[in-house]
């Protein structure tokens, strides 16, 4: 079994995180103040006690932001993962629906959702996980009805000591990794080619986030503060939860 070369992973690394970058900047250049003020809860930032515009837009920037960016790098960190196994296993992206990586090891056929981290998923969400698995294992046995073929949830990051969820494994962070490339510190080797130009890029970054905050602040100070520039609370809650009325009769 050939063992992922550490170069190909920084030249993968290098020529596939300037998206993630660009994606960042990009989704906060095209953001509108009440795209964010609609999709974040206004009792929560009440609650907080904010009392100043620009610290209620840094707030609900940071919060937009955070999720955001998890679904990105998350889209990154899936395609590193493929791209490894490809490597080591002859992995490829999957034509199933809901699963994203197959290969064969030790003569088991591997179907595989990844996934950032553990705590991904409601029950509904997992119901339909295991769906899909039994739906990919389904033809892939109908095409082979000798195949052994064993569902894997991966998590990029994370821990979970109980990995046997019976109708499929959840293997997190270092046991994910290794799982997909044999390679017991593969999980630390990529750090360091993962912050490859982070600073460039995250100065970047911070400039177009400074103009963007300033940019709101100065709108929410039109449409959501008084004239003595007290936050009118009920306004925003308004936007962001008040029901739109049918027409009168």
């Amino acid at each position: 079994m050939p063992r992922v070369d550490s170069q190909a992973i920084v030249h993968y690394v290098e020529e596939n995180i300037p998206r993630f970058h660009e994606s960042r900047i990009n989704c906060l250049s095209n953001l509108k103040l009440q795209t964010i003020l609609k999709r974040k809860n206004p009792y929560l930032f009440k609650a907080k006690n904010l009392i100043t515009a620009s610290s209620l837009v840094e707030e609900l920037l940071k919060a937009y932001l955070s999720s955001s960016e998890e679904g990105l790098f998350g889209g990154f960190l899936e395609g590193l993962a493929i791209f490894i196994c490809t490597q080591t296993f002859g992995g490829r992206k999957s034509s199933s629906e809901g699963i994203d990586l197959e290969f064969e090891r030790e003569q088991v056929r591997y179907i595989v959702s990844i996934k950032s981290g553990p705590n991904w998923a409601n029950s509904s969400q997992i119901r339909r996980m295991v769906d899909n698995f039994n739906k990919a294992k389904k033809i892939l046995r109908t095409n082979s009805l000798l195949m052994n073929v064993q569902a894997i949830n991966g998590c990029c990051y994370g821990k979970d000591d109980q990995p046997d969820k019976g109708e499929y494994l959840k293997l997190c962070g270092q046991r994910f990794w290794e799982f997909i490339s044999d390679q017991a510190s593969l999980y630390t080797d990529i750090i360091e080619p993962i912050g490859y130009q982070a600073r460039e890029n995250n100065e970047q970054f911070q400039a177009e986030y400074v103009k963007v905050v300033n940019r709101f602040t100065f709108e929410f100070m039109q449409k959501f503060c008084d004239a003595d520039g007290q936050i009118i609370w009920e306004r925003i809650v308004q936007l962001n939860s008040g029901a739109k009325l049918p027409p009168a009769p």
